[in-house]
């Protein structure tokens, strides 16, 4: 497997090899694939359309972000697994032109969009983005590429949708609530990348694993 210089933890679903990593992203090594979850591009614009007095730069802070992934791996792919654009009053011109700029960047990658629900409300990419739009699931491998956490038959489950969380107890009243990978047998759920999008802080189920992010770090959850 190519060195990963990025905080992550590996793991091993459907026989293959998988790092989660501290950025919130999960690359696929084998692939040279970068799966990412949950932007919500443009939400704080369609908050402020809406009147919230919301801050602004959420849109090229995630991209940001994004690059400095893009910057660290050699990736040949990248995935978004739904609900890239969060709405369409979100698809304000400055967002678009944001999202060009950031796509020039990044002229030669091929990217995939597995449609969410958010998705649908919102509209496709513009077309000059040159994105795959793809209703779910996507199969690669031995893996289903959702947006929503559906079982496949016969498939190991990527999806994102609900942007789980979980709480970690200290002594006393002092807890903290951190995002997390959950990891189980025929489905791994990734956080989501936005940083503007909230969270669902779930619990572990049986045989379940629990990976949380904090501080540029990533680490398991002991059972």
């Amino acid at each position: 497997m190519p060195s990963v210089p990025l905080a992550h933890q590996v793991v091993w679903v459907a026989g293959t090899q998988l790092c989660l990593l501290a950025q919130k992203a999960l690359w696929w090594p084998e692939r040279h694939t970068l799966l990412v979850a949950d932007l919500h591009l443009g939400k704080a614009a369609g908050y402020r359309a809406l009147g919230q007095p919301v801050p602004s730069g959420t849109t090229s802070c995630n991209l940001q972000r994004l690059d400095a992934l893009l910057n660290s791996l050699a990736c040949q792919q990248l995935v978004f697994l739904g609900d890239f654009l969060h709405s369409a009053q979100g698809r304000t011109p400055q967002t678009l032109a944001t999202l060009a700029e950031w796509r020039a960047r990044n002229a030669a990658l091929p990217i995939t969009l597995v449609r969410g629900n958010h998705d649908r409300h919102a509209g496709d990419p513009p077309p000059a983005l040159g994105f795959e739009v793809v209703a779910e699931p996507l199969l690669l491998g031995p893996f289903a590429l959702h947006h929503e956490p559906c079982a496949h038959p016969g498939r190991h489950v990527l999806a994102g949708h609900v942007h789980p969380a979980y709480r970690l107890r200290g002594r006393g009243r002092q807890q903290v609530r951190l995002p997390c990978f959950m990891v189980s047998e025929h489905l791994t759920l990734l956080p989501s990348f936005g940083s503007f999008t909230g969270a669902m802080t779930l619990q572990a189920s049986a045989g379940q694993r629990v990976f949380v992010m904090g501080d540029g770090g990533i680490w398991e959850v002991p059972t």
